[in-house]
This record gives structure tokens, C-alpha cells and sequence, in this order.
């Protein structure tokens, strides 16, 4: 997926908004190591900075690293793939906000993770879980169809056991997982839901011709206008897990 930074920046600013909520998972100590993994265009790496932390963000977005650098030029941003990390145990802390739900190898990943950590180190992370953006992905599945098109899921939203399956799996004694809904205001009123479709389904959009896509487009508002406008506002039906945990030595799997 092609990410475009001045949308996300200017649309969806509430993404990293969010994140805040997993500050207070961290360690009360300053001077922590800390990758922030999915960085985006860096609003959260630059307040983990300001906290006194030492700080790395990677995207595998180019598009995304280059905003957040001319955004925050004194914080190190790196474009980089987060299931082939290049770090071996240099990080007290990988933190990851709205980020796990879009990589289809969680193992791999979590592998990654694992490798990148210190003994000791801690993953903080929140991300889509099973049943997140249920509407509007049934919205999107509808409409592809009515143009003979298949919706195939990109996204990995996970079950709670099943995640603390794989943190297990995977060498990490978990602290904290939990699953929560957390409906998500949109903004621009109206033209709200057309955003965040044109930001999160980008993929999908790219297949059709111009014309189509306003045609989908129309149709999903009035689908789901329904279930998420509550009269001055979309509100999109976001489900989230939230992770704390903690990496273990191998041999204590």
C-alpha cells in the first residue's frame, strides 16, 4: 500500500493521538532506548524524545520517513521492513502504535521483535483486533462485489488468545493483553467516512477507474450511514488489543 503523508497528516491525526494511551505502560525512568516501530510521520517518536528517551523510528513507508524528517529533523528516522529488523538486542523498549494489524506474519514479526529487545526488554503496542472496522469492511466487501470484484482482508485483527498465543509462542511473558472498543470520531462531518476509506483502502480504490471510485464511495456512505453517522459525524467501530510484555530468554519459554 502507497501511503500519502499529507492525508494522513492533515485527515487522520487522531491515529497517533491515540497512541498516547501507551504512555503510561512505559517505565518511569528517562534515557530508555526506544524503537518506535511504524513511526509514521513521527508525532509520537517526537513526544517519546521529549520525554528524555533515546529514540528511533522506522517506517517501511519512504513516503512517510520523509515527512517525518522534515517534521522532526533531530529525531533519527529510518525506512525499514519490521519483519527484518537489523538490530540485535539494542533496544529497552519497541513501542508500536496502530502498526501490527497491517503486517501478515505476526510470527515473524514478533520474532523481530524479540531479537531487537534487550534481555528484559519490553514490547508496548496497540493495534486493530478481531472485529475491528467490522461495518465498513463488510461495506467495502459489498460494494466490490456489486463491481465483480473480490475484497480479500489485508489486515491481521487477531482474538485475544489468540495473540497471547503468540506472545507465548514467541518468548514474551505477557504483562498486559487486552482487547477494548474504542469507537473512533472521523473528521471533516460528512466527507468524514470518504477520507479515512481513500487513506485505509487505498489498495483497493487503486484497482478501480475514478468514476468507480466515487460510485463505491457513494455507496458505502449511504450503507453505512445507518450504523456509524450519529448526525453530525461518522464514528468508525475501531477495536483495539493492547499489549504489554515482556521478552524472556529462550530457555524460559
Amino acid at each position: 500500500m502507497k501511503w500519502n503523508p499529507e492525508l494522513y497528516e492533515e485527515k487522520h491525526h487522531f491515529v497517533p493521538e491515540y497512541g498516547r494511551g501507551l504512555f503510561g505502560y512505559l517505565p518511569e525512568q528517562a534515557g530508555l532506548s526506544i524503537l518506535d516501530l511504524g513511526c509514521g510521520t513521527g508525532l509520537l517518536t517526537r513526544l517519546l524524545a521529549e520525554k528524555g528517551h533515546l529514540v528511533v523510528g522506522i517506517d517501511n513507508s519512504a513516503e512517510m520517513i520523509r515527512k517525518a524528517r522534515t517534521l522532526h529533523p533531530n529525531i533519527c528516522f529510518e525506512t525499514a521492513d519490521a519483519c527484518a529488523l537489523p538490530w540485535n538486542e539494542r533496544f529497552d523498549i519497541v513501542f508500536s502504535n496502530a502498526v501490527f494489524h497491517w503486517i501478515r506474519e505476526p510470527r515473524l514479526l514478533l520474532q523481530n521483535v524479540w531479537k531487537t529487545l534487550k534481555p528484559g526488554g519490553r514490547l508496548i503496542c496497540e493495534f486493530g483486533a478481531e472485529g475491528n472496522v467490522g461495518r465498513i469492511r463488510r461495506a467495502m466487501e459489498k460494494a466490490m462485489e456489486h463491481r465483480g470484484r473480490t475484497y480479500e482482508n489485508p489486515f491481521f485483527f487477531p482474538s485475544e488468545q489468540e495473540y497471547r498465543s503468540l506472545l507465548d509462542d514467541e518468548g514474551f511473558m505477557i504483562e498486559h493483553c487486552a482487547i477494548f472498543d474504542r469507537p473512533t470520531p472521523l473528521n471533516d462531518g460528512a466527507d468524514g467516512m470518504r477520507h479515512w476509506i481513500r487513506q485505509f483502502f487505498a489498495g483497493e480504490l487503486h484497482h478501480l477507474e475514478e468514476r468507480e471510485q466515487a460510485e463505491l464511495l457513494d455507496e458505502m456512505d449511504a450503507f453505512l450511514k445507518k450504523e456509524l453517522w450519529d448526525g453530525a459525524q461518522w464514528v468508525a467501530d475501531y477495536r483495539r488489543l493492547r499489549v504489554s510484555a515482556i521478552k524472556k530468554e529462550r530457555g524460559g519459554k
